[in-house]
């Protein structure tokens, strides 16, 4: 209990609103109901929510949603959870999974941490997905940072024997704190070769973001790690 208290007062997002657009905001009306999931702390059946039994890939904090919609359409055999605070990229990715006939996604809005915790079962994911969270660089804020040694714990008890941890960032020093924190770890195992860094899979999308980093010399770290 002490963890995950912990856990719960110290968040790693600061929730920034911002102006849904009226195709957001109808999305969040009209389609929450069919794709959206309630931050009620009832346990997900996943089989249920899908319609079927299949790798289920969790995403925390999927921004405007664009890398996941790709995803799950180049991945039809996978079941996609997204996860994220912000209400207009919730809308967002309501309205592409109607535009795309998706039925393999399924939206959250609210903190992953005790989404993870509270109502996914254990062993239940095939694949976390971190990608570009918030660095919180200033050295007095590393404590907001998603990924510390309490969370990695939570992650090893919801990702299934030989599933995967996959995060990306673009701060090197936040990199090298996720690189030591799950290198400590005795559930999971780094797939890279030199026990470092891996180059982006090719089921990651290059993000307009991602891009915009590369043209100003950014770089960026991506780590998958894998379950015991």
């Amino acid at each position: 209990m002490t963890e995950g208290k912990r856990l719960r007062q110290v968040k790693s997002f600061v929730k920034r609103e911002g102006r849904l657009t009226p195709g957001q905001q109808k999305a969040l009306d009209v389609l929450w109901p069919k794709f959206g999931i309630e931050a009620d702390n009832q346990p997900i059946d996943m089989q249920t929510l899908f319609g079927r039994k299949a790798p289920v890939v969790f995403e925390i904090g999927f921004g405007n949603g664009a890398s996941l919609i790709e995803m799950a359409i180049q991945q039809p055999e996978n079941d996609f959870i997204g996860v994220e605070v912000h209400r207009p990229g919730v809308g967002q990715l309501l309205k592409a999974i109607e535009e795309n006939n998706l039925t393999n996604v399924r939206v959250a809005c609210t903190d992953a941490v005790e989404l993870l915790k509270n109502q996914v079962a254990d062993n239940a994911l095939h694949r976390v997905q971190l990608y570009f969270p918030d660095p919180w660089h200033k050295k007095r804020h590393h404590k907001r940072r998603i990924i510390q040694p309490a969370f990695v714990d939570v992650l090893a008890q919801k990702i299934q024997s030989g599933g995967f941890l996959h995060m990306a960032t673009d701060w090197q020093d936040y990199a090298e704190q996720m690189l030591q924190d799950l290198s400590a770890s005795h559930d999971f195992i780094n797939t890279s070769t030199s026990d470092d860094f891996i180059p982006r899979p090719d089921y990651r999308p290059l993000t307009k973001f991602e891009q915009r980093g590369h043209r100003l010399g950014h770089g960026v770290w991506d780590l998958l790690f894998q379950r015991r």
